[in-house]
């Protein structure tokens, strides 16, 4: 490889780096917000358990939308705003369907319905599934670089 396609790979990396980093900023605190709206929609509402999931998604999707399109991806194209808003809901919705999935597996397919199972299926392993998920396409299909 010569010493300009090596530059230019370094470039791409460090590019893509920093979006996964402030693609997982803005899921981090996501995350917070989904876990306290799933746990009080849970223990303190009383809904039932991919009901409450449901519900904190959306919440979560709110907040991360936002912060994506004005942190992560703020530099990229801005002129189609109710395409992206459009595609961002059809592939967060994806995902929430990825990571509720996990959970409605894990409580009543497996029957682990303690509170400690639900929040380790959804948010551990559903979240995992969904994120890589969330973020290729966010990347790919929502946030498009300007031309």
């Amino acid at each position: 490889m010569t010493s300009t396609g090596l530059v230019a790979v370094r470039k791409k990396v460090r590019r893509v780096g920093g979006e996964a980093g402030r693609f997982g900023a803005v899921g981090a605190v996501g995350w917070v917000v989904d876990t306290a709206v799933f746990n009080l929609c849970l223990n303190v509402v009383h809904l039932q358990t991919v009901r409450s999931g449901v519900i904190s998604n959306v919440v979560a999707i709110g907040v991360n939308y936002l912060g994506n399109r004005y942190w992560t991806y703020g530099y990229h194209d801005k002129s189609q705003y109710a395409r992206e808003a459009a595609l961002f809901v059809l592939f967060s919705g994806a995902g929430m369907i990825i990571q509720n999935g996990i959970l409605a597996i894990s409580h009543y397919g497996l029957g682990y319905t303690s509170t400690l199972a639900d929040n380790l299926a959804k948010n551990l392993v559903g979240l995992g599934l969904a994120s890589a998920f969330r973020f290729w396409s966010y990347r790919t299909w929502v946030f498009r670089k300007q031309p």
